[in-house]
This record gives structure tokens, sequence and C-alpha cells, in this order.
């Protein structure tokens, strides 16, 4: 094993530590009351927050409470309820071809196979990973903007890219740790690791941080 790879394990034991400490509920920020509702919100949650992506969501959910509802409406109708989460056009042909992909291909069953959610537009890596990893318990990455801050400014990644960030926190995290590391570093960068004036001196990370040190 490569020094850089031992370093990074040690280094994540301690992150792992320290947040789940700091953090000890951790869990996602996402409302899960159910897979498809779940898929749903990961849609809506690219560029917007997870706050307002839980209140659109329900609003949607009232009105349409499931796939077979959803994917029977005209984009125009769904587009009206979701437009407070933004990129409007795109969420809603993303939205629409879920539930129709719930309805006419999966048989209701949301597949825990990362590749086959790929194929739904909109759905990228990380919303793949989320749903796979909530619904089925898959080891899997979720790299958002928080993660992403979080672990380069640790020193586990040296990257902006969030294929190689995910890389270098499976090489560095064990895999029973994935999911939970995701929920860990969201919780870190709203509290701490902002991406503005950073609370650094408050960080339960700064005693090892490479930004500290």
């Amino acid at each position: 094993m490569a020094a850089k790879d031992t370093k990074n394990i040690k280094l994540a034991k301690q992150i792992y530590d320290a947040l789940s400490t700091e953090f000890p509920d951790s869990s996602c920020s996402l409302e899960t009351d159910c897979p498809q509702n779940l898929a749903i919100r990961g849609i809506l949650s690219a560029q917007c927050t997870d706050k307002r992506v839980n209140i659109t969501a329900r609003q949607l959910f009232d009105r349409f409470p499931d796939m077979e509802s959803i994917a029977s409406q005209e984009p125009e109708v769904i587009a009206e309820i979701i437009k407070p989460c933004g990129l409007t056009a795109s969420k809603t042909k993303s939205v629409m071809a879920f539930a129709k992909k719930m309805t006419d291909e999966w048989g209701g069953v949301i597949p825990n196979d990362v590749d086959a959610l790929m194929e739904v537009p909109g759905i990228g890596k990380k919303i793949a990973n989320l749903i796979v990893g909530e619904v089925y318990g898959t080891p899997a990455v979720v790299v958002d903007t928080h993660c992403k801050r979080v672990m380069k400014r640790t020193g586990i990644t040296d990257s902006e890219d969030p294929a190689k960030v995910e890389k270098d926190i499976m090489k560095a995290f064990p895999e029973a740790q994935w999911i939970s590391i995701g929920h860990l570093s969201v919780d870190l960068g709203r509290k701490y690791c902002t991406a503005r004036a950073p609370k650094c001196g408050e960080c339960p990370l700064s005693s090892f941080c490479k930004r500290r040190i």
C-alpha cells in the first residue's frame, strides 16, 4: 500500500471518529418516508437546499401521492409545483421520466443498481448513490458540495472532481462508513466548515485538518 494511502486511512479514522462523536444522530437531511419519494427529492435537490426540497416535495406528494399519478400529468402541472426548487424544465423532465420508469419498466420497485438509475435523465452518480444507499443500504458515497469541500480541506483528496473525490473517499474510509461519511460531511459543512468564513477554531477536526496545519 502506498504511503499516501496509509496516511489517508489514518486521517479518515480521525475524521470519522471526531465527526461521529460531534454528530451522533447524523442522517439523511432529505425526508425518507418511502423509496420512490426519496428518489424524487434527490432529483429536486440539485442546486437547491434540502429544506426547500422537503417543503416542495410535500406539496407535490399531497397532490399526487404515487408514481402513476405523477407520470400521467401534463409536464406543466408538475413544473408549476416544483418551480421553487429551480432548474424547472430539467427537473420536470427528470421527475416524470423517473415516475414513468417506475410504472412502465420497474414494476414499482426501485432497482438496487446505480447504472440503471442513471438511465433516468437528471439522475447522476451522486443521486444514484444516494438512492441505493438510503433505500437498500448499499455502500455508496454521496459527494455533494459539502462533502467535496470537507474532504479537500481535510486532505483526503486534492481534487475538485466529484468522481475523483468519490474514489479517494472509498480508498480512505471503510466500506461500512461510505454512507454515513456523506451525512457527517454535510453536518460539518453546515455547522463549521462553511464555504465562506469557516469556523475553524470551533471545528472538531481543527487539530489535524490540512487547512489548519
